[in-house]
């Protein structure tokens, strides 16, 4: 399996100076993925279990409200074959208890861990990059040789699957902190004090 990118030369500003002439740098974005309807896959996974689809499609939806009402009481859930979903969110820090309030909330969170063999696919998928100048004329192909490091959106780092999920460079900007409590099982940590006024995440 690949993932494919396109590189594109497109001439970029790095201040606001009108007469800034700019520079040309190849700028890399995924190519144009479809999206794939519910029905199309219900009707996929019904052709590998086996089951019809209607069987299906009762399952999709009841596990759907299953996932829904446990994550809204606080439970981390486990999606079939991918990870866990949680919700969470980050809010700003307070020094004195009796300025806590639901102001302080900034946004409220889905947080989506994947499994460690799905980060195992992800970091083995090579990834092909086709290159266009700044005309549209392809220049180029190359397959990547990257170290396959994942995105850890959780912990603010980065992860390395090959290494088990050990986090890196992890932390929160602002000097906030990761608040990274859970129910339902998993090994979350405990309640951390901000600083500086920083978000935390919960």
């Amino acid at each position: 399996m690949t993932m494919k990118v396109k590189a594109i030369e497109k001439k970029l500003k790095f201040t606001k100076n009108p007469n800034d002439p700019g520079v040309y740098r190849y700028v890399m974005q995924p190519e144009q993925y479809s999206s794939l309807s519910q029905k199309k896959v219900i009707k996929e996974a019904a052709l590998r279990s086996g089951v019809s689809q209607g069987v299906m499609q009762a399952c999709w939806d009841a596990a759907g409200e299953v996932i829904k009402a446990w994550a809204t009481e606080g439970h981390s859930v486990a999606l079939p074959g991918l990870g866990t979903m949680r919700f969470g969110l980050r809010s700003k820090s307070v020094a004195d208890v009796n300025d806590v309030k639901t102001s302080l909330i900034t946004t409220r969170r889905i947080i989506f861990t994947p499994d460690v063999d799905l980060k195992d696919e992800l970091k083995n998928t090579a990834v092909q990059i086709t290159c266009f100048d700044r005309d549209g004329k392809e220049v180029k192909r190359v397959t990547s040789a990257d170290d396959g490091t994942i995105e850890d959106n959780e912990n603010g780092g980065t992860t390395d699957s090959g290494n088990n999920g050990s986090t890196e460079n992890g932390g929160t900007q602002n000097g906030g902190s990761n608040s990274g409590s859970n129910t339902g099982g998993d090994n979350g940590g405990g309640d951390t004090p901000g600083g500086n006024g920083g978000d935390d995440e919960d």
